[in-house]
């Protein structure tokens, strides 16, 4: 953080949050206690609570809640440093920044800086420079005319070695910057060189609008098709979705988020006054991106073509979430055709009307398992039932479970009864093998994994920290970790424990998911960052325990008991915001 406790909490103290909250949303005082419509979700009745001695608000509708700074970054799309500064400008208060913290966001500024003016050069380019005549027949040929162009900042990174790297040398910008920011890097002869040659530029904008890297077409001649920006300080693709920046806002509203495969997918979707969907920058959805969605809404829908690649893309954003934790849906869009296609064809309506009938991931990946089998043949329709069931029970909730065991009883013409018996013995046999796969288990299964292992290894880093078993969440997990604590704790670090020994003829679950665990051959990560993330998950778990009680609670009852809660919410939220 780059400014002073000290300061931050002068800054809270003299902003008045109804004030601010009046400026763009409705607010309504009934004797001490100040409700609002909610600007984070559609309503016509006040259902945001504000408490304006704390400088605390929570919706009772769509679950948000923060402090004034919460509100500034919900509101206006900002970090919390630059809602810090325009609060502290508000308030008439002066900042002081801390030397340490100040030196890594000034790298971080100098970063963006650099990737800025390089937005702003390539777009320049596209837009006068006679070598860019092609890239802009390309455009035209997509339908897209220069407002497409300025919106979404698109530019030519034309077909030399230093063009770019002698423009950002004359504005300012330091060799360091340049390839700290991935737009340049060292030649065989130790010279600088652009990254990015003979492309057009499509940016990428972090969530609060930061200009941090890019994703380039190769427009003709060899190379990569899409050539993305490198990890860097600043950029990291597994944290980023293209489009983020512009969709948030609309996402947040309708409670709908629309993931495609590419750029001028997202593009398609804004031409077509759809303005909510994202991409992912040159990799694979991961549990990262649906954690930056969770957090604008709940209902996330995947559109791939309908082809073999956009299906597995689909099972793959489905193996990677957790099923019941986000409404994740497929729209199936015609095959070979992509929302790009469609909008530049002048079929918006198809477009509108794939999302507007998706279907649930589940019950996508179950017609494309039945889809592999004769239904006509008594044996094949057995293994069909097997396959489906596999899937459902992968669903938390029984009633779900229920409701797809009828749907493959009447696909497959096999008796209710029958299907139900293939769904209980597949969960009691799931609930015995213990889950080992990386890609099917959540982030926190993840890093419980990743402590045991650590814990496996007797790791010195990892024996330096305080352990309990609440810090697990996974009852497995929690079990294994029961068992082997007091094993490890009884030696010396570093000392690896004989499991053999140890609990080599344990049938139990969480015994084999220990040897299945000690049997991996990968490297271990750090201790620190391991711990770090399971705290994290700890935090996520306490907050959303707290806001479920809030939104259930008797405020007239309790109004002292409301702000305790109130208060030890944003005690959380501030703590994993650290």
């Amino acid at each position: 953080m780059a400014y002073s406790r000290e300061d931050i909490d002068r800054v809270r103290e003299r902003t008045d949050l109804v004030e601010l909250a009046s400026e763009v949303t409705r607010v309504k005082r009934s004797g001490r206690s100040v409700m609002a419509v909610c600007p984070f979700h559609s309503e016509k009745t006040p259902s945001l609570s504000i408490d304006p001695a704390r400088g605390l608000f929570h919706c009772f509708g769509c679950g948000k809640s923060g402090d004034v700074f919460g509100w500034v970054q919900e509101t206006q799309g900002l970090g919390f440093s630059d809602a810090l500064e325009l609060l502290a400008r508000r308030a008439g208060v002066t900042l002081t920044r801390d030397p340490e913290a100040a030196k890594h966001r000034d790298r971080r500024e100098r970063l963006v800086d650099a990737v800025e003016r390089a937005v702003s050069f390539y777009n320049e380019r596209l837009r006068t420079a006679d070598d860019a005549g092609h890239a802009r027949s390309y455009l035209r040929s997509r339908g897209y005319d220069t407002d497409v162009v300025e919106q979404f900042h698109l530019g030519y990174a034309p077909d030399a070695w230093e063009t770019l790297v002698k423009h950002l040398r004359g504005a300012g910008v330091s060799d360091e910057a340049m390839t700290g920011a991935g737009l340049a890097s060292r030649s065989s002869r130790g010279g600088l060189v652009d990254r990015f040659r003979n492309r057009l530029m499509f940016p990428i904008y972090d969530v609060r609008g930061d200009a941090v890297g890019f994703g380039a077409r190769l427009l003709d001649g060899d190379g990569p098709k899409y050539l993305n920006s490198p990890e860097t300080p600043i950029y990291h693709k597994s944290r980023l979705l293209y489009g983020l920046n512009w969709a948030k806002s609309q996402i947040v509203r309708s409670d709908e988020s629309v993931v495609v495969e590419g750029y001028t997918d997202v593009i398609a979707f804004h031409l077509a006054d759809m303005p909510v969907a994202v991409a992912t920058c040159g990799t694979a959805m991961g549990e990262d991106h649906l954690d930056l969605l969770r957090r604008f809404s709940k209902r996330v829908v995947l559109a791939f073509d309908a082809d073999e690649a956009g299906a597995g893309a689909a099972e793959r954003g489905f193996e990677r979430s957790v099923p019941g934790d986000l409404d994740l849906r497929v729209a199936v869009l015609p095959e070979g055709r992509d929302p790009a296609d469609l909008v530049s064809k002048g079929e918006v309506d198809e477009l509108k009307a794939a999302i507007a009938s998706s279907m649930p991931l589940l019950q996508f990946r179950i017609d494309r398992e039945l889809a592999g089998f004769d239904l006509t043949e008594p044996e094949a329709r057995g293994r069909a039932v097997r396959a489906a069931a596999a899937l459902i029970s992968l669903h938390p909730d029984v009633v779900v479970r229920r409701e797809y065991a009828v749907l493959v009883s009447r696909r497959t013409g096999v008796d209710l009864g029958a299907v139900e018996s293939a769904l209980t013995g597949t969960r009691r046999g799931a609930e015995t093998p213990p889950p080992v796969d990386e890609q099917t288990l959540t982030g926190s299964q993840r890093t419980e994994s990743e402590v045991l292992r650590l814990l496996l290894a007797n790791d010195v880093g990892i024996r330096s920290h305080e352990l309990s078993p609440d810090l697990f969440s996974d009852p497995l997990y929690r079990a294994a970790f029961e068992i082997i604590m007091p094993i490890v704790e009884s030696m010396e670090p570093g000392m690896v424990p004989d499991l053999g020994a140890a609990i080599g003829s344990d049938d139990r679950s969480e015994a084999q998911l220990l040897l299945r665990l000690a049997m991996q051959q990968r490297p271990l990560a750090e201790a620190s960052d391991v711990m770090n993330r399971l705290r994290q998950w700890e935090l996520k778990r306490r907050i959303e325990t707290l806001k479920t009680e809030l939104d259930v609670f008797d405020v007239a009852a309790d109004e002292q008991g409301y702000s305790e809660r109130f208060a030890r919410l944003i005690t959380l939220q501030n703590e994993l915001r650290g």
